[in-house]
């Protein structure tokens, strides 16, 4: 008999407040934070500190790279690792687009300003223009060969009312790490001009709001400014014959940032007043673009001092014509914001970007997202209109609210659950933080050392943490103190900590080479009014080298040690005799554990394997080459055999300790997996990792077969290579097209396959008995059966292709048409002119149609039978569309009736009698009275 198992699923993730990797945006409100968290997106209240809402989606594992607002005020797009970008509504939280067309992670994205189409730049070095309505990939533009870090839209000065006018006229600029700034023309879909002056990276760009100046941020010590000459562009756009605008932008200047170190981030504010520098020295620099009147100001000054010092020779129309403006002139330095940790993004509360807005409010308001895993919003103080700073006598800028309880600031390297399971403890660098382990709310926090391990103590109301320095600090978690301080081993690191079955006392081990036994006891607090757990030290047992874990048996009898040398000693735990040596680990065993019925140990090393061994005779069961990486963490399953291992592979795995076979694998972390935990009779387990998060696996009823769990890890490598192999890049040309073949565009072509066979076959069915009933009326053959599907589904085979093309996502359709054989396409051709005759869905046929005719043109061309039904298929088209055409037209010109007679009928007009009397007295001419002599 097949043996079963219990699934586990991911049920929560929580201790992430902002991942490094991706930038956190405010809203267009400026109340809520919309930061990345791992392969999910959480929206921040920022004065509350509370979690509004989670974005994820269930096939995405991929980490959070870039999101960019758009101007509509709900939309989110938000790009990923694995070069896929998610579009989120912030009224629903949920995910409205999903776009695949690049092959490295994406890292910079950018809306239009109408909102249709999106820009998107990745390490794959492309830049992909998005069609966001349509949800379809428009062109792809290749030149650099670097990663993308940064993109602008240049738009022209006439609104485009659709995302196919949007992406057919203006301009964008893009920089990438190749030191390259290049103009792209959206129309020609070619790179128009190419900025080489750096020397370096360029890790940032920013247009102002009126597309007058353009900023870059290199690895040295200056901002370079260019100016961009709009007037050139818009005459390029509006004329194809004008001259050339190789030169529409120029170098304006430089300009000296406070830090030294590479700059991660470039913006401007929404009134383009001013432009705030992240530098990787945790600062924020903000500059301040000066007006035009402060700029003649500081000329006058200048051309004063010249002559000043040029009294003897030169004239004065000389030197003031050798005065020009430069950057340093327009943008000067306004205030410094001093970050506690390296900060990953800036920006700037869009609420603002009315200058009306920002006088009232008087201040600036910055979200800054950090690397410790916090975002902080900043104050900062601007001048109001008419003063400059030094007659404003502005404060410092302050920091107004910040989110960071919900998170560690360094790694988790310890876990510990209370004893009903309720309760988790994580430990990390100055940090321990108490969890409620089914919500993730955090219950209590406190500070304690360098953590290298924790323990609940009897009663799960105290906290025991071992420590760097090797000191044990006992932590009260109702009074939310350290109640005491304990110098274990010396100096030396605190390694392991374990709790007696008894419930009595406590074992620990560190890198002194001794392993400490501690009794617990009840002592009265004067603080607090009442009895608390205390520590007393009672026995020490001296080891050849340093303890790196150990564990007691469930029935108390054994005691394990792990030690430097790699290898295993086992004592009588009462006694302290030696009963057992365990080796043939290669490096040293950083885990161990004991099952509950103490007749197995299971050990992990950071030679990547886990060794079974019986407790009995100390004889090796088996060895499991478990992980990938090296091995940091094991546990086994209360009243089983059954075991789980965490890894530096991202990974944590459950075994069975009684066949040494592997049951499950369970992904999810983005970084080296550190500590790991089991509830009790293994209803969840819990593990933290190097990516600051704590995550917990639920038991489910889902039956596991071995069997099929193997041939589901094999389909993921098999699809995983396919993916691979379709997806050939090709460099020849500089815009190709926007998609990219994934496993989901494969299984669409295939289903489009299936339907088109399942369909033919149909229609040879009833073409073959159309034929008999022609031949052979007098017999009245009965109609075939139709197939079960279409029967089921009661549609025609020409609908039931359709409705398989309409279930195909907008962003696959076209590379899962790719799928098709040419022998195919011909037959979908077939259903094309059916489609067109009937009118049914034209816009889709209609798209169908021109990527089939594109891509497959030559074949079609050389198939002379095609002529007939091409011919029909515009026939059909064309008086399809004629009538939509006018039907839509009829719409128009009824909205725009109806907005006329509401404009009438709700609009009041308003007559100055005054004004106008005066108006009509200035039009007549006065009389003149002359007097006349005899």
């Amino acid at each position: 008999m097949v043996k079963t198992y219990l699934r586990y699923e991911a049920h929560s993730t929580f201790g992430v407040i902002a991942s490094p990797t991706g930038n956190a945006v405010f809203d267009h409100s400026g109340r809520l934070s919309i930061t990345p968290a791992l392969e999910s997106v959480i929206v921040w209240d920022i004065k509350k500190g509370t979690q509004v809402a989670r974005w994820s989606d269930r096939d995405n594992t991929a980490e959070v790279t870039c999101i960019a607002r758009s101007p509509n005020g709900k939309d989110y797009a938000v790009g990923y690792t694995d070069g896929s970008i998610r579009l989120f509504d912030l009224t629903n939280n949920a995910v409205n687009v999903v776009l695949n067309g690049h092959r490295g992670g994406i890292s910079a994205l950018q809306f239009d300003s109408s909102g249709t189409v999106l820009a998107s730049g990745a390490r794959d070095t492309d830049i992909v223009l998005w069609d966001v309505v349509g949800e379809v990939g428009l062109y792809r533009l290749r030149g650099h060969k670097d990663e993308i870090t940064g993109i602008a839209f240049l738009a022209s000065a006439q609104s485009a009312d659709t995302a196919l006018n949007a992406s057919a006229s203006g301009h964008i600029v893009t920089s990438s790490k190749d030191t390259l700034v290049k103009l792209w023309d959206l129309r020609a879909q070619h790179c128009v001009q190419t900025l080489v002056t750096h020397r370096s990276e360029v890790w940032a760009l920013a247009v102002s709001p009126d597309r007058r100046l353009l900023v870059t941020g290199t690895s040295d010590a200056d901002l370079h400014v260019w100016t961009i000459d709009t007037e050139k562009l818009e005459a390029t756009a509006a004329d194809s014959t004008a001259e050339q605008n190789w030169d529409a932008i120029r170098e304006y200047g430089t300009v000296r940032r406070a830090g030294s170190s590479r700059v991660v981030t470039v913006a401007f504010h929404g009134t383009g007043k001013y432009v705030v520098c992240l530098g990787a020295d945790r600062t924020a620099e903000i500059f301040r673009v000066r007006t035009h009147a402060e700029i003649k100001k500081k000329l006058e000054r200048r051309q004063r001092r010249n002559r000043e010092k040029n009294k003897k020779g030169s004239d004065d129309e000389a030197v003031a014509g050798a005065v020009e403006i430069t950057a340093a002139d327009e943008l000067v330095s306004f205030k410094l914001i001093r970050t506690s940790a390296k900060a990953a993004s800036v920006d700037f509360d869009p609420s603002e970007t009315d200058s009306a807005a920002l006088a009232r409010r008087g201040s600036l308001r910055v979200l800054i997202g950090q690397n410790n895993n916090t975002i902080h919003v900043w104050t900062v103080p601007v001048p109001p209109e008419g003063k400059t700073t030094k007659q404003a006598n502005l404060p410092e800028p302050s920091l107004q609210s910040c989110v960071e309880m919900p998170g560690h600031r360094s790694e988790p390297r310890a876990l510990a659950l209370s004893s009903d399971s309720e309760l988790v403890a994580s430990a990390a660098d100055g940090s321990l933080r108490i969890w409620n382990a089914r919500t993730g709310a955090c219950v209590r926090t406190l500070e304690c050392g360098t953590a290298l391990c924790v323990a609940f103590l009897p009663g799960d109301q105290t906290v025991v943490v071992g420590t760097k320095r090797g000191t044990l600090q006992v932590f009260d978690i109702p009074a939310a103190t350290c109640v005491e301080t304990l110098d274990a081993h010396g100096g030396a690191a605190c390694w392991a900590i374990d709790v007696h079955p008894d419930k009595k006392s406590i074992i620990t081990g560190g890198a002194d080479k001794t392993v400490k036994f501690w009794d617990l006891q009840l002592v009265r607090d004067a603080d607090a009014g009442r009895r608390r757990l205390t520590l007393e030290h009672t026995r020490t047992l001296q080891m050849a080298d340093e303890v790196l874990a150990l564990r007691v048996s469930a029935d108390g009898r054994l005691l394990a040690v792990a030690l430097l040398d790699c290898t295993v000693k086992v004592f009588y735990a009462d006694t302290l005799k030696f009963f057992l040596s365990l080796y043939g680990h290669k490096l040293p065993v950083v885990s161990l554990d004991i099952a509950s019925d103490s007749t197995l140990l299971v050990t992990a090393s950071a030679d990547k394997s886990v060794k079974l061994w019986g407790l009995d005779f100390g004889d090796c069961h088996r060895s499991l080459l478990a992980h990938q990486e090296p091995v940091t963490a094991v546990r086994f399953v209360w009243g089983t055999h059954y075991f789980f291992s965490a890894g530096k592979d991202r990974c944590v795995i459950q075994w069975d300790g009684d066949k040494f076979q592997r049951i499950q694998k369970l992904h999810g972390f983005h970084g080296d997996v550190w500590a790991l935990a089991v509830a009790h009779y293994g209803n969840f387990v819990v593990a933290s990792g190097q990516d600051r998060s704590i995550r917990v696996w639920d038991k489910t009823e889902e039956p596991l077969f071995l069997e099929e769990e193997r041939e589901r890890e094999l389909d993921e490598l098999l699809d995983r290579g396919l993916e691979e192999a379709a997806d050939t890049p090709n460099d020849v040309d500089e815009a190709q097209r926007a998609g990219k073949a994934t496993a989901e565009t494969l299984m669409a072509g295939e289903r489009i396959a299936e339907a088109l066979d399942l369909a033919d076959g149909e229609r040879r069915k009833l073409a073959e008995h159309a034929e008999q009933m022609r031949r052979m009326p007098h017999l009245n053959p009965p109609l075939p059966d139709p197939n079960p599907i279409l029967a089921f589904e009661k549609l025609s085979p020409e609908a039931y292709v359709l409705r398989t093309v309409e279930r195909v996502r907008a962003a696959d359709l076209d590379d899962a048409l790719l799928v098709l054989s040419f022998s195919r396409v011909l037959s979908l051709l077939e259903y094309i002119d059916v489609w067109a005759r009937r009118e049914w869905n034209t816009p889709l046929t209609c798209r169908i149609l021109f990527f089939l005719l594109k891509s497959h043109q030559n074949q079609i061309v050389a198939t002379r039978s095609m002529r007939s039904k091409l011919a029909s298929i515009r026939h059909a088209l064309r008086a399809g569309l004629a009538s939509q055409r006018d039907q839509i037209g009829y719409n128009l010109a009824a909205l725009a009736s109806l907005k006329a007679d509401w404009e009438a009928n709700a609009t009041a007009e308003f007559f100055d009698d005054e004004a106008i009397q005066k108006i009509l007295d200035s039009q007549v001419k006065k009389r003149k009275f002359v007097g006349l002599k005899a």
